[in-house]
């Protein structure tokens, strides 16, 4: 089976983009993601430093096995705290639920 070809808008974008915000004339429509190019430096030389520094902060992180546990044991502890967090919403949610039920009938 052949594959599709999507059909371009007119303004050249694929009808499928989500671009997180309608554009306005503020300058605003920059997309879900569009101030993290501010972040960045705008020199190309600048912008492989700091891959080549992010690229040796990883290699640290996976080479150093202690380091790489203490991560591993902090991220499954507010993997966690978040999950206890959520069941206690969602059982505060449930109390004021059966109470508006309750006080319904």
């Amino acid at each position: 089976m052949a594959k599709k070809k999507r059909k371009k808008a007119k303004n050249g974008k694929r009808n499928g983009d989500w671009n997180g915000a309608p554009a306005q004339g503020n300058g605003q429509g920059q997309g879900l993601f569009g101030g993290l190019a501010n972040l960045l430096p705008g020199k190309t030389s600048e912008q492989f430093l700091v891959g080549a520094l992010i690229g040796a902060a990883a290699t640290y992180v996976l080479a150093d096995e202690a380091l790489r546990a203490r991560l591993i044991r902090s991220g499954l502890k507010l993997y966690s705290e978040l999950a206890g967090g959520l069941a206690e919403i969602k059982e505060q949610a449930a109390d004021i639920q059966a109470e508006l039920a309750a006080g319904q009938s």
